[in-house]
């Protein structure tokens, strides 16, 4: 989804004569599976050297901090395989070509991993989480007046099940080292040190 469709979304790629700036030289997807990519460049860096990089590319995605219209948030326990336990966090899922806006990727995301629909969708704020290794965008939106009124619709290798807390429970938790899903814990400490006042 190109930065331009998000207002919001800040554009920081570096001009191409920053002393700083490496060149490619050349890349090939050396690995691909559904969610992600393993590309291999050929880069000549800096001072003149070349070498190989190697990064994880996936489509961006968008985080969702989803209030009910008591106030409570609507949060996810999904088994996650990589770390061989269930981890509790928010909605997060990649933006598809059929997502008119960042914006609808947010809603569509929200009601197939939860069931609940939004009334608004605003944006918060969007990161690169891990620029270092990854290419991953990550745009984060905070939706109100969220109903079950939809039906779950999750994808083949996802185990989720909803539930509803409060805010200030679910930062309580983040304090105590209970949510280890770093999308989750900058989309609540985001929140709470720079979001909407009520």
């Amino acid at each position: 989804m190109p930065a331009e469709d998000d207002p919001d979304a800040v554009d920081d790629a570096t001009a191409p004569d920053d002393s700083l700036a490496w060149e490619t030289l050349d890349a090939e997807v050396v690995y691909s599976c559904p969610g992600f990519d393993v590309v291999n460049e050929d880069v000549q860096m800096a001072d003149g050297a070349e070498t190989e990089f190697d990064y994880v590319s996936e489509p961006e995605s968008v985080v969702v901090l989803p209030f009910t219209s008591d106030g409570d948030v609507v949060v996810i326990e999904e088994w996650r395989q990589a770390v061989s336990r269930v981890s509790r966090g928010l909605p997060v899922g990649g933006v598809e070509p059929d997502d008119e806006h960042l914006d609808a990727a947010a809603r569509r995301e929200l009601a197939e991993e939860t069931g609940y629909e939004a009334e608004t969708v605003d944006h918060l704020t969007t990161v690169e989480p891990a620029n270092g290794i990854a290419d991953s965008v990550l745009h984060y939106f905070v939706a109100r007046g969220c109903t079950p009124t939809a039906e779950q619709e999750l994808d083949h290798n996802e185990s989720i099940r909803p539930e509803t807390t409060t805010f200030d429970a679910l930062r309580d938790a983040v304090a105590a080292d209970e949510v280890r899903d770093g999308r989750t814990v900058l989309a609540v400490l985001y929140y709470d040190a720079f979001g909407p006042d009520e």
